[in-house]
């Protein structure tokens, strides 16, 4: 294995995915892990179709998205999405086949690899702890360090707070991969490289007028301002870490 390419919080972007994947083919990966949240998003299912067509194997872990949306098709309560966001979790749960269904309910919480020349790498959605813990590259060592507690591997990838970083929990190198279809950062794809020469962070420019058209043209109940606002532009690194702050 030359290199894995971490793909995190797709949130059904398709034409942001679509060109990630061919970046992928160019930079050499053996592998893709899909860190989580390819759902809830305007073009979920046709994403987890695209993922599973991929010549290059695709390992999967699961995140709040896809817990909460599988809460939605089995009819149980979401608890942990609050009531303005409810009905775009449901709509997407609607949109999934049975063998869909299926297939997210196997996706575990936690993936570890063995990466040549970097050891063992465990990947996560948010933390080791949950899907749901925020942290950023300025939360303090000891707000955070529980969750990462009995963690043995030297290097954890992560994701769910949309914004690249590479930091340390103490003794744990910790990196977050940003967000493929909803970024906090520059408008484009965000993803992760794990090869020779070292994390990289990669940004894949795409057409955003085309791709907001195509998100525009869905029937997610969201569409005009998933298009607005993480598309065409982004919120910004310096509005996330403020927002995050303040929770």
């Amino acid at each position: 294995m030359n290199a894995v390419a971490a793909l995190y919080d797709i949130h059904g972007n398709l034409p942001a995915l679509e060109a990630v994947l061919r970046d992928v083919r160019r930079a050499g990966a053996d592998l893709v892990v899909v860190g989580g949240d390819v759902l809830p998003g305007p073009m979920a299912t046709e994403s987890l179709d695209l993922l599973g067509t991929f010549e290059i194997p695709v390992r999967y872990l699961t995140g709040n998205g896809e817990r909460e949306t599988l809460a939605a098709a089995d009819g149980r309560e979401m608890t942990t999405v609050p009531p303005a966001y409810q009905p775009l979790v449901k709509w997407g749960a609607e949109q999934l086949r049975p063998d869909q269904i299926a297939g997210l309910k196997h996706w575990p919480k936690t993936l570890e690899i063995d990466v040549p020349g970097w050891g063992t790498i465990l990947f996560c959605h948010a933390t080791p702890r949950n899907d749901m813990d925020i942290f950023t590259r300025l939360t303090p060592d000891d707000r955070i360090a529980p969750a990462f507690a009995g963690v043995t591997a030297p290097i954890v990838v992560c994701g769910h707070t949309h914004m690249t970083f590479d930091r340390h929990v103490g003794t744990i190198r910790v990196l977050n991969a940003g967000s493929v279809g909803m970024p906090f950062d520059t408008p484009g794809a965000h993803w992760l490289l794990l090869d020779a020469g070292g994390p990289r962070f990669m940004h894949t420019a795409y057409d955003l007028e085309a791709a907001a058209n195509r998100i525009r043209a869905t029937n997610y109940l969201d569409a005009e301002a998933f298009a607005a606002n993480y598309v065409l532009q982004a919120p910004g690194e310096d509005v996330m870490l403020k927002a995050y702050g303040d929770r």
